[in-house]
């Protein structure tokens, strides 16, 4: 699917997330990447296959 040079993480790799926005459509909260992963607001994803990846939110630590 990626034709940029070097080519874009594959949607099975762990850095996913870096691949290039094909389509960002920030009003409705979502971008699509080169690699088909559509990639939400909230850091969740949903992967070409269907899979849904849940969103990553970050850890507080209390000191």
């Amino acid at each position: 699917m990626c034709s940029h040079h070097p080519m874009c993480p594959s949607a099975d790799s762990a850095d996913r997330d870096a691949a290039r926005t094909v389509a960002s459509h920030p009003e409705q909260g979502w971008s699509l990447l080169c690699n088909g992963v559509v990639l939400f607001d909230d850091t969740g994803e949903q992967l070409p296959d269907g899979r849904v990846v849940e969103p990553r939110r970050p850890v507080l630590l209390r000191a």
